[in-house]
């Protein structure tokens, strides 16, 4: 594995042909949940059962945190005041129809290190999957539903429906042909 800065982020790479991302093998690229160690998804590359060759790029949310195990990351802030209050009224949480202030530009980097990503591995959006768990599932859907890249697939792992999820039927979108 090695650590490198790729569109302003600190990114883990792993896999590949040599152990550290090289190569030309398929590139899954997977994003922390909230609160998390930018490496704390970095061992499931070597659980996956995925084609040899495929490289792994985990990169690291913009935002550290002054709470959680070690050094907390997070994509966006979360209104933990609201989490409480809804908490200690009995209420569910339904995020269904929320976007996160923070979101827009969460997206906005993220779409700049796939740019960077494509250019520096030579990875070929057919061939990339791109993923995260629960606020980096919530990022990764976002910007799958907003690119006019045809990413191989997207992994979603405990993510949670947010308001951007409606627009999947928009017109504005340009969806993949693949996808429809």
């Amino acid at each position: 594995m090695r650590e490198e800065q790729i569109g302003g982020l600190r990114t883990r790479v792993t896999g590949g042909t040599d152990g550290k991302g090289g190569g030309r093998g398929p590139l899954v690229l997977l994003l922390h949940g909230f609160g998390a160690p930018g490496d704390d998804l970095v061992s499931l590359a070597d659980v996956l059962n995925v084609p040899t060759g495929t490289r792994f790029v985990f990169p690291e949310g913009p935002l550290s945190l002054s709470f959680g195990p070690g050094d907390a990351r997070a994509w966006w802030l979360i209104d933990m005041a609201r989490i409480a209050a809804d908490q200690a009224a009995g209420r569910v949480r339904d995020l269904s129809q929320d976007i996160p202030k923070g979101l827009a530009p969460a997206r906005e980097a993220m779409l700049a290190f796939l740019k960077e990503v494509e250019q520096k591995f030579g990875a070929d959006p057919r061939k990339t999957i791109l993923g995260g768990f629960s606020q980096g599932a919530m990022l990764s859907c976002d910007v799958m539903l907003r690119t006019t890249q045809p990413y191989a697939g997207l992994i979603q792992l405990s993510g949670t429906l947010l308001g951007f999820c409606s627009v999947w039927g928009r017109s504005s979108l340009r969806r993949s042909p693949q996808y429809e």
